[in-house]
């Protein structure tokens, strides 16, 4: 059988392109899998069950265990994070989470978290806000005023 110096090429070309695209894909699962929940350096709080996150977020725990305010704040809809965080974390993809927002303005039952644009911007959020909770990519800077809490299941 003769196969042109063509086609041969093609077909160890096609599984090395194949090979290079999951290469370069990987790296963005892993990335996008990891979020860490902050808040401000103030609160008590170390660790958080995954259900009272999740309360927090959709606004149905109003406050602290300190009886303080509950102050969330989300990612921009586009974020990475916030698709993993909105699908871990409140088990609905980001467009059900949206929904979930506007069933409760039009009801009058509430609205939803403030966004910011960035994890800078969120970390900023949370730092100047004693009361304030968010979540920002693994990979971010943790500045001053903020810390890490811990998510339970």
């Amino acid at each position: 059988m003769n196969v042109s110096p063509t086609l041969s090429s093609r077909m160890r070309f096609v599984p090395g392109v194949a090979l290079l695209a999951l290469a370069a894909a990987a790296p963005l699962r892993a990335q996008d899998a990891s979020y860490r929940l902050i808040v401000h350096s103030t609160n008590p709080v170390n660790a958080l069950s995954r259900d009272e996150v999740t309360k927090m977020f959709l606004k149905k725990v109003p406050a602290w265990r300190s009886g303080d305010p509950v102050v969330p704040v989300d990612q921009a809809e586009e974020a990475d994070v916030r698709k993993v965080f909105s699908k871990r974390v409140l088990g609905k993809d980001v467009s059900a989470v949206k929904g979930y927002w506007q069933q409760a303005i039009f009801t009058g039952r509430g609205f939803p978290p403030v966004e910011k644009a960035s994890d800078a911007d969120v970390a900023a959020f949370v730092a100047a806000n004693p009361n304030a909770i968010g979540y920002v990519s693994s990979t971010a800077a943790i500045p001053t005023g903020v810390k890490v809490v811990k998510v339970e299941n």
